[in-house]
C-alpha cells in the first residue's frame, strides 16, 4: 500500500442538482429556478451534508482526501462556497468555477487544496450549436468544459473538466458530443506539445468502449495521447450510475503518457469507482444502485445518481 504521506487522490463527482434553494412560490403552480419540486432550505442543506459526508467517506477509506475534485451539476458559485466551508473541507478548498450558458443553469467546477495546488490560469471552453430553422440568431448551448493550468510541487498539470449532452431522446445529442470531444482533443494535443502533462475527468455520457472515447485517447496520426484506466474497470462490471436496466460507466479520468512513468513527479497507480455501501439505495429491487437525490420529480433525499471516481497517485520523492 502506498504511504499515506507519498500518495494524492483526483477525483470526480457529478452531484445531481446542487441547486440553491427556490424562493417561496406566489401561486403553488409558479414555475420553480430549480425545475426541482419543493426545493426548499431544508433539503438544500441536506444535499450539501450528503456531498460533503461523501469525501468525508472518501478520506476515512484512502486516510486522504482528493487534492483535485472536479464536479458537474452545479447552480453558480454560492453553493460551492457553501460546501467548502463544511466537513472536511474546512475552508481550505478554494473553487474554479465559470457560469455557462446551459439551458438548465449546471455547470462543472473544481475544488482544489489551497496548500497542495496553485491555479496559474483557468478558463471556460463554451459551445454554440445553430438550430436549423429560419432564424439564424436560434442557437443552442450546452455547459462548458472548464479548462485549468495547475502547480502542483512546482510542476505544472493541465486539467480540463467536462459533462458532455446527455443521451435523452435517442441521443439526440451525439452530434455535440462528436463535436465537443473533437475539440477537446485538440485542446489536449495544444497542451502536450509544449510538454505539459494533461488530465481529463467528467462525467462524458459515453461508456469507455464507446467509439468517441476510444478516438479521443489518439491524436491525428494515431499516436497515443491520453491513456484511460476505466476501460478495464468497465470490462470488470463496475459502474458509476445507470439507466432502467443497464450499468454504465460514464464518469471516468483519463490521463497523460506522463503519469504512468515509474519516474514521474505524480505516478497513477490505480482508479476507483467509489461505490460504497454507504452511498448506495436501500431498495433491494435495484441494490447496488446509486442512492438519489430525486427518482423522476419523487424526493429520495439520496446523495447523487451517480457514483464519484478518483484515481490514486503516488509522489515520487527523487523527482520532488
Amino acid at each position: 500500500m502506498i504511504n499515506d504521506e507519498t500518495k494524492e487522490l483526483i477525483a470526480f463527482y457529478n452531484v445531481e442538482n446542487l441547486f440553491l434553494p427556490d424562493p417561496p412560490p406566489m401561486h403553488k403552480l409558479d414555475p420553480t429556478l430549480s425545475g426541482l419540486p419543493n426545493w426548499d432550505p431544508r433539503k438544500y442543506k441536506n444535499k450539501l451534508f450528503k456531498i460533503s459526508h461523501v469525501f468525508q467517506l472518501i478520506e476515512e477509506s484512502e486516510e486522504v482526501l482528493p487534492m483535485l475534485i472536479g464536479l458537474a451539476e452545479i447552480q453558480g458559485r454560492k453553493p460551492l462556497e457553501d460546501l467548502v466551508h463544511l466537513e472536511p473541507f474546512h475552508s481550505n478548498y478554494g473553487i474554479v468555477h465559470y457560469d455557462s450558458m446551459d439551458e438548465r443553469g449546471v455547470d462543472v467546477a473544481l475544488l482544489y487544496d489551497k496548500s497542495k495546488i496553485e491555479v496559474v490560469s483557468s478558463e471556460p471552453i463554451s459551445y454554440f450549436f445553430e438550430i436549423e430553422d429560419d432564424n439564424p440568431a436560434n442557437y443552442d448551448t450546452t455547459r462548458d468544459i472548464l479548462f485549468c493550468k495547475l502547480k502542483f510541487r512546482e510542476k505544472i498539470i493541465n486539467i480540463f473538466v467536462v459533462h458532455l449532452p446527455s443521451k435523452r431522446e435517442k441521443d439526440v445529442n451525439k452530434p455535440k458530443r462528436d463535436y465537443i470531444l473533437s475539440d477537446l482533443r485538440n485542446h489536449v494535443v495544444q497542451s502536450l506539445s509544449k510538454k505539459e502533462p494533461v488530465i481529463v475527468l467528467g462525467d462524458f455520457n459515453e461508456n469507455p468502449d464507446d467509439e468517441n472515447l476510444k478516438k479521443l485517447l489518439y491524436g491525428e496520426n494515431f499516436d497515443k495521447i491520453l491513456n484511460n484506466p476505466y476501460v478495464d474497470l468497465f470490462k470488470e462490471r463496475k459502474f458509476s450510475t445507470f439507466h432502467f436496466k443497464d450499468g454504465l460507466l460514464f464518469d471516468q479520468i483519463l490521463l497523460s503518457a506522463e503519469f504512468f512513468n515509474e519516474d514521474a513527479y505524480l505516478h497513477f497507480k490505480n482508479a476507483k469507482v467509489f461505490n460504497s455501501e454507504k452511498l448506495s439505495t436501500w431498495d433491494r429491487k435495484v441494490t447496488g444502485r446509486p442512492f438519489r437525490t430525486f427518482a423522476g420529480k419523487r424526493y429520495l433525499g439520496g446523495y447523487s445518481d451517480h457514483f464519484p471516481v478518483f484515481i490514486t497517485c503516488s509522489i515520487n520523492p527523487s523527482n520532488p
